[in-house]
């Protein structure tokens, strides 16, 4: 069964890219426009990594990280941003803290990720 793949993201442009970036390497994706309908896809569905934005409106990445972590302990977050009030690097920062096991800046390099992500499921 292949790897699912949730991907929070409020820029509709960044959902749709990595959305086929990870299904043209054999992922199943699942994608959200914020964080409360990213909780609700994970809690529906097997996800086994969750790639998520820590800017955004009405619930924002670290909020959201705290939900997914509070939910399963064990859920693999990867964390993006490009940044907004203050450099991407603090909130890139802050999500590690909240237990996110990477995080990219944006714009995201597509091999970086794409390599990360399957080094991460080799691992597993």
């Amino acid at each position: 069964m292949p790897r699912q793949i949730l991907i929070i993201d409020d820029e509709q442009s960044i959902r749709s890219l990595l959305k086929q970036v990870f299904e043209r390497q054999g992922y199943q994706v699942l994608v959200a426009a914020n964080g409360d309908i990213g909780i609700q896809q994970f809690k529906e569905n097997h996800v086994d990594l969750v790639i998520l934005d820590l800017i955004m409106p009405e619930k924002d990445g670290i909020e959201t990280l705290r939900e997914l972590r509070a939910l399963n302990a064990d859920i693999k977050v990867i964390a993006i941003s490009g940044g907004g009030v203050i450099k991407p690097e603090l909130y890139l920062k802050l999500a590690r803290k909240f237990g996110a096991i990477y995080s990219f800046q944006k714009p995201i390099n597509n091999e970086e990720i794409t390599t990360f992500v399957k080094s991460l499921f080799t691992q597993t």
